[in-house]
């Protein structure tokens, strides 16, 4: 009975316990789930064959899956003492560890250990009820270094536990991780929580445990009690009030993923160790009271590093791969900094000379390589990182004017290309949000031979190399409808040296062809027909796309043969205007004929009008000299030449015509013949057809062509007395050689044929005679022989 009771009595307090943690037990809520007929693929791989890491046995998943390093001999022979605890080999279907792949899922990585209070491979792959429990498989009970971190409220089972020993060559350690439970179900997050401890501390120590599974900045454990929203699954309250609900990942969605109910977001486990110092590290869960809802932990594949990292300026670590542009110098820092290190960075596999420190600023493409050694430690760590160079394109903020028309409503963006950047093979993506060329994601513009854009609009390009280098400038849009120039002259038909004024319409300013500046007037003289051309330009810069033209006629300048004239006192003559095209006159003398006939003195003029133009021409109708006799020869043979000027200007002919008879007969010859010796003759010339008539007194004078001086009185001398009255008269005597032997004068008019009062021998002589007429100025010539007959 006793007995009885004591079981009865512990009932009773098991029952108070539960109940103060509003559940009941044995626990039957259903797991809630989405939808039971999810879609092929929506489960992540676990143990899947078709995976090679799926036949690994765990110490093989630490070493080549959760390690980073784990291809590297030099780190994974610092890995030792794998072991796995329910101990289940890995060619069993049931154990509680093994390889996970994200399949087609979008759970957060990609591969990577999975530990489970139940049968692994049921966390994943189809679709598993929550009454088919996933730990039917012998239990490994409790694990006091879990109690001792987490300190339960409730007994643990089900434990499972994987743990290993290594020796860091870096002075951090850390992997990322999540964790997924059942016990995300109706109300049990605000009272379930299976316990859940990431613990590491040196070998051979015996300090307590480190617990890497807890929050950033003191948010305490990574458990389901500490992490949960408000809300149960199906969004009713949850009874309790949020705790951490940042680090909740959510309930399962409609991709499932897990088996499990919900999950928190992927957390990074770090802890500071000594680099060369051995280390234990221990990864234990259990389930909380029962065994009906089970838990577990995801490590990603590849992020437990306990190697060396590279880390920018900021302290973040650097990926294996960072694309560099223009050769942008960057900062490498090793994530181990201790004084007791020593350090060789290599470029492209080559030691960097002088390169021992741990931070280097990279100024090139390639692979850039760290070895970190410690005393003791034949395996330096190793970081690699390759910076991947590229040069960034020439770009500048630029416009692009649309000029529209009826067909052409839309911008080309490509004839914008130029403008922005002249770097060849740039590649441009035009984008409307800034947001989305920031992004520099698929949101471009692609029509982008025809974009609807409008005035004012500021699109964002990203012009790159094609890769990752790039820069992001703004192109402006500009429309306008395309003007349509006019233009109007005041004239289309002037005179020579007219001027025109010219006015341009439809535009803001103009582009002339004909003229500088961009104003929308001109005023021209023109003296040539002419074509005017002009564009007009609306106010963004638009051009019409055709030119207005205008051609303005010069009509044929006017002109007339009339110019000044000379008329003889008694003469008439025509003045004639000249004839030409719809030419009109008037005459000064009111007559409007080509020509008009004249008899006085006087200034004539005459306007010529041709139905544009209008001239004036004038002409001076004056006396003309009289022709005049300027030399006069008159020979032993009666014969008489005149020599005669005619001093008219332009206007009256030079014909001259001679009368020796006072004008009673006219010969166009200047030679007379026959003339009777000693006989006045009375001498006219004029010009031909006109009364300008010059005359001159003519006597021709007959001298003896023989003398005796023997003092008889008859024939004694040559006497020219009688000429001495003419102007510049001169005269000589030549015997038969040329030689002079006699010179007349006015004062000396007589040769009685001595030479210096000596007698010349009887011979012929030659004489020789010239004057001027006074008034008519005429040349008077005379020339003969002269026989000379002395007695001796």
């Amino acid at each position: 009975m006793k007995r009885y009771l004591l079981l009865f009595s512990f009932f009773i307090i098991s029952l108070n316990f539960f109940q103060s943690q509003n559940v009941t037990y044995p626990r039957k809520v259903p797991k809630p789930r989405p939808n039971l007929t999810a879609k092929a693929g929506a489960f992540i791989d676990v143990n899947a064959p078709g995976y090679a890491e799926s036949a690994y046995n765990i110490t093989q998943l630490v070493k080549d899956v959760l390690i980073s390093s784990g291809t590297n001999s030099c780190v994974t022979p610092n890995v030792s003492n794998v072991q796995v605890s329910p101990g289940l080999p890995e060619s069993d279907v049931n154990r509680a560890w093994g390889y996970f792949h994200k399949g087609t899922t979008n759970f957060p990585f990609k591969d990577g250990i999975v530990l489970v209070t139940g049968k692994a491979n049921r966390t994943g792959n189809t679709y598993i009820d929550v009454n088919s429990p996933l730990s039917d498989q012998v239990g490994t009970g409790s694990d006091p270094d879990l109690v001792a971190a987490t300190n339960p409220t409730a007994s643990l089972q089900d434990a499972v536990i994987l743990e290993f020993d290594f020796v860091p060559t870096s002075s951090q350690v850390k992997f990322n991780y999540l964790f997924a439970s059942e016990e995300y179900t109706g109300g049990f997050p605000c009272s379930f929580s299976d316990a859940f401890a990431l613990l590491l501390r040196p070998v051979g120590s015996t300090a307590p445990y480190v617990n890497m599974a807890v929050l950033p900045g003191g948010g305490g454990p990574v458990s389901v009690t500490n992490i949960h929203p408000d809300t149960m699954f199906n969004g009713g309250p949850l009874g309790c009030p949020a705790i951490n609900p940042t680090f909740f990942g959510g309930y399962n969605n409609a991709n499932i993923e897990t088996n499990f109910n919900g999950r928190t977001i992927p957390l990074t486990a770090t802890t500071t160790v000594t680099p060369g110092q051995a280390y234990h590290f221990k990864m234990v869960l259990a389930d909380a009271i029962d065994r009906s809802y089970d838990s577990a932990v995801f490590l990603e594949g590849g992020s437990f590093n306990i190697g060396v990292e590279l880390l920018d300026p900021t302290g973040a670590t650097l990926p294996s791969d960072i694309n560099v542009c223009d050769n942008v110098p960057q900062v490498l820092t090793a994530s181990i900094s201790d004084p007791n290190m020593a350090y060789q960075w290599y470029f492209n596999g080559n030691p960097i000379p002088g390169a021992t420190t741990n931070t280097i600023t990279a100024t090139q493409p390639g692979t850039y390589t760290i070895e970190v050694s410690f005393p003791g430690n034949p395996c330096p760590g190793k970081a690699t990182i390759v910076i991947h160079g590229g040069t960034t394109p020439d770009a500048i903020d630029a416009s692009l004017l649309l000029c529209s028309t009826p067909d052409i409503t839309t911008f080309d963006l490509s004839t914008a290309m130029p403008s922005i950047s002249v770097t060849p093979g740039a590649v441009f993506h035009f984008y409307e949000n800034q947001a989305d060329a920031l992004a520099q994601n698929d949101n471009y513009i692609t029509n982008i031979l025809n974009y609807n854009g409008t005035d004012g609009q500021i699109l964002y390009v990203v012009v790159s190399n094609g890769g990752f280098c790039s820069r992001t400038v703004e192109l402006k849009l500009l429309k306008e409808t395309t003007p349509t120039a006019h233009l109007v002259s005041t004239k289309l038909k002037v005179c020579p040296g007219e001027s025109v004024d010219l006015t341009a319409t439809g535009g803001v300013t103009y582009q002339w062809n004909n003229f500088p500046g961009t104003g929308n007037t001109q005023t021209v003289t023109l003296y040539h027909t002419t074509t005017f051309t002009v564009y007009a330009i609306g106010v963004k810069g638009c051009k019409s796309l055709l030119p207005a033209t205008v051609t303005v006629e010069v009509v044929p300048e006017i002109t007339s043969p009339l110019t000044d004239v000379e008329i003889c006192i008694g003469d008439r003559l025509t003045l004639d205007a000249g004839a030409g095209p719809n030419y009109k006159y008037l005459w000064s003398t009111g007559e409007i004929t080509q020509t008009i006939t004249v008899d006085q003195l006087g200034i004539y003029s005459v306007t010529i009008d041709n139905g544009y133009c209008t001239k004036t021409f004038t002409s001076k109708v004056m006396a003309a000299a009289l022709p005049f006799i300027t030399n006069l020869n008159y020979d032993n043979n009666n014969t008489l030449t005149i020599t005669a000027q005619n001093p008219s200007i332009n206007n009256i002919p030079g014909v001259l015509e001679y009368s020796i008879d006072n004008g009673v007969s006219w010969q166009t010859s200047n030679v007379f013949t026959n003339l009777l010796d000693n006989t006045t003759y009375y001498l006219q010339v004029r010009i031909q057809g006109t009364h300008c008539v010059g005359t001159l007194e003519f006597f021709t004078l007959k001298i003896a062509n023989i003398i005796t001086p023997n003092q008889d009185g008859v024939n004694d001398v040559l006497d020219l007395t009688a000429l001495g009255d003419f102007n510049n008269f001169t005269g000589s005597i030549y015997d038969r050689y040329g030689v002079e032997l006699f010179r007349f004068s006015k004062l000396n008019p007589i040769w009685d044929g001595t030479v210096a009062g000596k007698r010349l021998s009887t011979a012929t002589y030659w004489y020789k005679f010239n004057f001027d007429y006074p008034k008519s100025k005429a040349r008077m010539n005379w020339s003969g022989w002269i026989m000379l007959k002395n007695r001796e």
